[in-house]
């Protein structure tokens, strides 16, 4: 499944679209097989960690904290890993991919409530304004993005953004519909439930 990890590159030079079997030696006997259960879940608990570009330890971490919360746990995990600060400057446009939104984070590049943020797990909540830095403003990347985030998918309800003056706004928390992680959380539930 394309999870569209590199941004452009997803649109025009994708391996996928080539491809015809898994790669590796075992590819081509893989795809007669049937998956069992725990490779379905298996394989959604992956594609979300490659989503939001987390390794094992910290996704571990999210779902702890959204099991000990009031709530469906799946939703509150997704929740928890829509609103980290570098998934919300991806989302607000500032970036084209995850990982660039990471980096111009990880940078010092945005700022949250006024204060310079470094950190791309940040967690965020409602009625937290975030912004980029007046010096990276003019940056050619930035420029870019901007032009190309125009013409992509509406922002959601929960979310509210100036492109021209680079500022966003957290005006609520994000409902399970609203979420862009294409997964079933249900099957992450029950994979860490076992």
């Amino acid at each position: 499944m394309k999870l569209f990890l590199k941004g452009e590159k997803c649109f025009n030079k994708c391996l996928l679209d080539k491809r015809k079997e898994i790669p590796g030696q075992h590819g081509k006997g893989f795809r007669g097989r049937k998956a069992s259960e725990y490779n379905k879940r298996l394989r959604e608990k992956q594609k979300l960690k490659r989503l939001i570009g987390l390794t094992e330890r910290p996704f571990r971490r999210y779902f702890a904290l959204a099991s000990k919360q009031k709530g469906l746990t799946g939703e509150n995990l997704l929740r928890y890993l829509e609103t980290r600060l570098d998934n919300v400057v991806h989302r607000l446009g500032f970036s084209i991919s995850r990982a660039a939104a990471r980096q111009m984070v990880s940078h010092g590049h945005v700022l949250v409530n006024g204060d310079a943020v470094n950190i791309p797990s940040y967690p965020l909540k409602p009625g937290d304004a975030i912004s980029i830095k007046d010096s990276f403003k003019e940056n050619s990347f930035l420029k870019k993005w901007r032009e190309q985030s125009k013409s992509l998918s509406p922002l959601p309800s929960w979310l509210e953004c100036d492109l021209d003056q680079f500022k966003g706004l957290v005006k609520n928390w994000p409902l399970r519909d609203e979420i862009s992680f294409p997964v079933n959380d249900q099957l992450i539930v029950e994979l860490y439930s076992k």
